[in-house]
């Protein structure tokens, strides 16, 4: 006798003979399971971003622009402090409101040729109420008619003419100048003897009651670059440096400006 072995297929139950028909259904099947999954992962929103929050006890900072054109490399100085809520304000509009309860210190960067009444009021009062200013630079060429500001408050004066107390002042950019310190104090505090390219101011005037913090000895400058005002209780700061990039960049400088900002504002 012949026996003969035939191959038998055995299939699982649960997997039926694939037909070309089955396949495709399947495929499609996938494919839109996947198209579904992208469409949802496209559909979900990205994460907003968010800025590092500041300190709850953050200095309220106003700085005031305006009346003299600026590099924008200025604003770099102020940004980036957690302890520091600056807000900007710019000339004309500075100053029609009273600021006691908005601001804590008051940055100057700006060249206003005078101040409405109403204007120097707010800006009195906030002065007069102990507050903190820090004029910078040009700033000491705003505000030149109003004898109490420049005699009692900043305790400096850019003379724009001959004759209104002496000489022109003069100024000149692009010097390289070497500043020291005036004795210890807490808006140098870190702060040694350094370089910087910056504009000089010659001539100014200079009240005898203010009290030096930085100097040069550069031919084309005054002595003194940066003091306190005579003025109190306020805290008043005039720091003479900070025209450019090269100056806004420097850390001395930047470092200078946070310290003036902080003593002002009685956190040094």
């Amino acid at each position: 006798m012949v026996l003969v072995r035939r191959k038998l297929l055995v299939r699982p139950v649960s997997s039926p003979v694939d037909t070309p028909t089955s396949v495709v259904a399947r495929g499609t099947l996938g494919l839109a399971i996947l198209l579904s999954a992208g469409v949802a992962l496209a559909q979900a929103p990205a994460p907003v971003f968010r800025a590092d929050p500041r300190r709850p006890d953050a200095l309220k900072v106003l700085l005031v622009t305006g009346g003299h054109d600026h590099d924008v490399s200025f604003y770099s100085v102020l940004d980036g402090h957690d302890d520091l809520d600056v807000n900007v304000d710019p000339y004309p509009n500075a100053f029609q409101n009273d600021i006691r309860k908005s601001a804590d210190v008051l940055v100057l960067y700006d060249m206003p040729s005078d101040l409405h009444e109403k204007q120097q009021l707010n800006l009195r009062s906030f002065v007069e109420a102990g507050k903190g200013v820090v004029a910078l630079h040009h700033a000491i060429a705003g505000r030149t008619a109003w004898r109490w500001w420049y005699e009692e408050v900043i305790g400096g004066r850019y003379i724009t003419q001959a004759g209104e107390g002496g000489p022109a002042s003069s100024y000149l950019h692009d010097v390289e100048i070497t500043v020291r310190t005036r004795g210890p104090h807490s808006i140098t505090d870190g702060i040694e003897s350094f370089r910087i390219w910056d504009e000089t101011y010659k001539g100014l005037w200079i009240s005898p009651k203010v009290q030096l913090l930085l100097e040069t000895d550069h031919p084309t400058s005054d002595g003194p670059v940066a003091w306190i005002g005579p003025t109190r209780p306020a805290r008043v700061v005039y720091i003479q440096l900070g025209h450019g990039r090269d100056a806004h960049f420097n850390p001395a400088y930047r470092r200078l400006v946070r310290n003036a900002i902080r003593w002002a504002g009685s956190r040094l």
